[in-house]
């Protein structure tokens, strides 16, 4: 086998749920292939550096492997290789969500029995 279609290597790899999702993301751009946008249909081929944006972050990996049937996450996980330094800005990026503040949303209408309770303690106390 010398070469998988983006989409189908991209579904196998487990960055992507579906082939749809994967072959959209190609679409929208969110795929690169040693520097230039990857369309769905392309070839990947072993050697080949992805740049990949999805959910889960961003990854750059090297491609060292083809499948085009997906199989468990440790088989997946044989594909490719994420570069170190790809590995370490998604740690800074996991590390610096941690530390920002945590603020709750605002509720739209009016306040529920709970939210009601806890302004009524509010209130005694002040």
């Amino acid at each position: 086998m010398t070469g998988v279609r983006m989409d189908k290597w991209l579904w196998a790899a487990r960055f992507f749920k579906t082939r749809t999702l994967a072959r959209r993301a190609c679409d929208i751009g969110r795929i690169e292939c040693n520097g230039l946008q990857a369309k769905a249909a392309r070839e990947v081929r072993a050697g080949d550096l992805l740049q990949v944006k999805n959910n889960s972050g961003d990854f750059e990996v090297e491609v060292l492997a083809l499948s085009e049937m997906r199989g468990p996450a440790a088989v997946a996980q044989t594909l490719y290789r994420e570069t170190e330094a790809s590995r370490e800005l998604r740690r800074k990026l996991a590390e610096e969500r941690k530390a920002a503040p945590y603020f709750e949303t605002l509720r739209e209408g009016r306040p529920s029995k709970r939210d009601r309770r806890k302004i009524d303690r509010l209130r005694r106390r002040g």
